[in-house]
């Protein structure tokens, strides 16, 4: 638990650090998710399904905001709806026009949340983004959730009956425009999802803001558990064709991110848990005072051997040379005295008459 929660710093400082340069290559990442996924179903127009157009266009909406990949993946895939069919392209102009009336009014700066729905759909993991917006995101994250939805059965639906919507006379453009808004409209799969998954969101966020213990890990489960519940009983009750162990093993992970996410963004512990009474000139508090985990990151210290081992002689060199200095000093000191004494000597014997006495 603690190599996570370190873990969990480090790529905390990291971010921190380059978030200018990680965002950009997210948003890359996710544009060449977006535009692969696109023309890799519906790529009727083979200019724009090559691949210099698909990291074109990524790299470009990598320097914008991510309103502007939304936009660029709708005219992408009117682009191709025209080439199919000119009643087909009409329709879906109209119903993505309603879709984002609703998503400008509601929620305009979460455009990334409809890109996310649509490749998590793609990669048969569709309830992994209501479990993981419901714990950091808000109710009105719905509607993004569900125009995301809505945008990827839209692209299933045109891929299962693009033969259909093939006519040359004007009574066939007729016939395949009605046909198409009405199984467009009327598609049950795609509302049994987009219930799940908007139902699934609300309770996961209904669960995280409560007080009670663990609750992320609560709301995960329960929300999770839901949308497979929700996903099971339309496929059996309206006859469609939902595949029970994908919904299964999306929900598995979904319940995996759920953890994930609490261990990244809340680590509290709860066996400390403080429960606060007091009160002002208006009010009686009663709080519940949950401290979070927090962990030291050890830091690193870069030792220079080499470099120890050279002031090391040299010390050992200065030390050595120092003590020769001193003793050569000792010994010329010595010298001079010793010098100085006998001529001291000697000029006393000379004047007390000791050297003729010495002499006689």
């Amino acid at each position: 638990m603690s190599t996570l929660l370190v873990w969990r710093e480090q790529i905390q400082r990291f971010y921190a650090g380059y978030s200018t340069y990680i965002r950009k290559v997210l948003r890359l990442i996710l544009g060449l998710l977006v535009f692969g996924l696109i023309n890799a179903n519906v790529g009727y127009m083979k200019a724009a399904s090559s691949m210099v157009c698909t990291i074109g266009l990524s790299v470009v909406c990598a320097f914008f905001p991510l309103i502007i990949m939304v936009m660029a993946a709708t005219a992408l895939l009117l682009l191709h709806f025209y080439t199919l069919s000119l009643p087909i392209a009409l329709v879906s102009g109209m119903l993505f026009l309603l879709m984002y009336i609703f998503y400008f009014r509601f929620s305009p700066g979460k455009a990334w949340l409809v890109l996310l729905t649509m490749v998590a759909f793609a990669l048969k993991i569709p309830l992994v983004i209501p479990v993981a917006v419901g714990l950091l995101g808000t109710p009105v994250c719905v509607v993004p959730a569900a125009c995301g939805t809505f945008s990827y059965y839209m692209i299933h639906f045109v891929k299962g009956s693009s033969s259909t919507f093939k006519a040359e006379d004007a009574a066939g453009l007729v016939e395949s425009l009605m046909t198409f808004m009405k199984q467009a409209v009327a598609n049950k799969e795609m509302w049994i999802m987009v219930a799940a998954v908007s139902i699934c969101l609300l309770l996961v966020y209904g669960i995280r803001t409560r007080s009670m213990d663990h609750a992320w890990k609560v709301a995960s489960v329960v929300g999770a558990i839901l949308a497979v519940v929700i996903g099971a009983v339309g496929n059996g009750v309206l006859d469609v064709h939902i595949s029970l162990s994908s919904l299964i093993s999306g929900g598995v992970l979904a319940i995996v991110t759920g953890l994930l996410l609490e261990l990244l963004f809340l680590s509290v512990d709860y066996s400390r848990t403080e429960h606060l009474e007091f009160e002002d000139d208006e009010y009686h508090y009663y709080v519940k005072a949950v401290p979070k985990i927090g962990v030291t990151v050890p830091e690193k210290s870069v030792k220079h051997i080499n470099e120890r081992q050279s002031r090391a002689g040299n010390s050992r060199n200065g030390e050595v040379s120092g003590r020769a200095r001193h003793e050569g000093q000792v010994n010329c000191s010595e010298r001079s005295k010793s010098a100085d004494e006998i001529l001291l000597t000697r000029s006393l014997n000379k004047e007390l008459g000791l050297d003729r006495k010495g002499g006689h």
